[in-house]
């Protein structure tokens, strides 16, 4: 299934940077013998690996957000 693009620029690099963040938090957690946290960290921390790889956001396409660039638009 293939989904119009709403995530880009700065909004997909800082969602991909906060998901690395995320998997690292839980797997921090996990270490610690904290499952709840590394569960909710992990599942989040997937979430937005996969907005910032394909560029879609079902939220965003909810209330009607687009952070993608007129340019980007034209080369796809």
């Amino acid at each position: 299934m293939q989904f119009e693009n709403n995530v880009g620029g700065i909004d997909r690099i800082i969602r991909g940077v906060s998901g690395i963040w995320l998997i690292a938090v839980a797997i921090s957690a996990l270490l610690d013998d904290r499952r709840t946290t590394a569960a909710i960290a992990a599942i989040a921390g997937a979430g937005l690996l996969r907005n910032a790889q394909s560029q879609h956001c079902g939220g965003n396409a909810l209330l009607g957000i687009d952070t993608t660039t007129s340019e980007s638009r034209s080369l796809e």
